[in-house]
């Protein structure tokens, strides 16, 4: 993949799959040894942020349907990370929070997502990063207003 490429190589949607597919590869190959998958532990970092959230709360904050938010979930309080509470509200719908076990994990993982950003800036500068993430949110953003109601 090149700047000067031409087809996909010049497709920004396509050259951010790739992008992501290699960060996502590099962090799932560091949280390995501790049983997590990246999807599991961005939905761990969000309970660990704001306990008592809902499923449907979640699935925003992670940009995850709700399916999969689910089968993360129950994979999570499989390993005894997390544990589902009734609403007082609505019995129907579950509040999340995050166990000693999960605590513990989120103590020690937390600095791996850092380390894996610290790579990305090791070609960047910190002015290069900040902008890259703005555009991105802005991208994001975007195609968001353009998709929702689809």
């Amino acid at each position: 993949m090149t700047l000067n490429g031409s087809g996909l190589d010049r497709s920004a949607g396509f050259v951010m799959g790739v992008t992501y597919r290699k960060l996502s590869g590099l962090l799932q190959s560091r949280l390995k040894e501790y049983d997590i998958t990246p999807e599991q532990w961005s939905i761990l970092y969000h309970i660990d942020q704001a306990e008592g959230l809902i499923q449907k709360e979640l699935a925003e904050r992670t940009f995850k349907d709700k399916p999969t938010t689910t089968r993360i979930l129950d994979q999570l309080e499989n390993k005894g990370l997390v544990y589902k509470k009734a609403g007082e509200k609505d019995r129907r719908s579950f509040l999340v929070y995050i166990t000693e076990k999960g605590k513990s994990l989120m103590q020690v993982t937390t600095p791996i997502e850092g380390q894996v950003i610290d790579i990305i800036k090791e070609c960047v500068s910190e002015e290069e990063y900040e902008l890259l993430l703005q555009l991105l949110f802005r991208i994001n953003q975007h195609v968001s207003e353009r998709t929702d109601g689809e």
